[in-house]
């Protein structure tokens, strides 16, 4: 499927579809123009309900962000030297 029929999909799918079908369009799209991503969704842990305000902040916070891409690089590469093992 080419860019032009997903950018056609996901916006015909904002009138026609219930929410749920429109993200999953909508993802699919920003996917075939973009670099994969995941989306996450995080609690906070237990025992830590003190620190929700300093848990809410690390949505926008740069230097977190940038901890957790390194965290994701060590998991894939783990992953890959495992999966050449076996």
């Amino acid at each position: 499927m080419d860019v032009n029929s997903l950018v056609k999909k996901w916006i015909e799918s904002r009138d026609k579809q219930p929410e749920t079908e429109y993200e999953e369009a909508k993802r699919k799209f920003e996917m075939a123009i973009g670099k994969p991503f995941i989306t996450l969704s995080v609690e906070i842990p237990t025992g830590f309900e003190g620190f929700s305000n300093e848990f809410l902040k690390l949505e926008k916070d740069y230097q977190f962000h940038e901890e957790v891409k390194d965290l994701i690089k060590k998991r894939l590469l783990l992953d890959s030297r495992n999966k050449n093992r076996t």
